[in-house]
């Protein structure tokens, strides 16, 4: 069983977001509300998320 804390709730619909423990920086988790990406954009003191950017037509290129 994956150990999980519970981080701040979703930008779009305040939903709570579970965040596994071995979560990293710049890492992506979904709401499991309504879908909405977030980002981790900081871990220490407590876990922050921010809206994930949306896919850019020459990412990966």
């Amino acid at each position: 069983m994956v150990n999980v804390t519970t981080a701040p709730a979703c930008v779009a619909c305040d939903t709570d977001i579970a965040v596994p423990d071995e979560t990293e920086l710049g890492d992506i988790l979904s709401c499991r509300g309504c879908g909405q990406e977030h980002e981790v954009i900081d871990l220490d003191p407590a876990i922050r998320l921010d809206r994930a950017p949306e896919v850019e037509e020459d990412w990966g290129e």
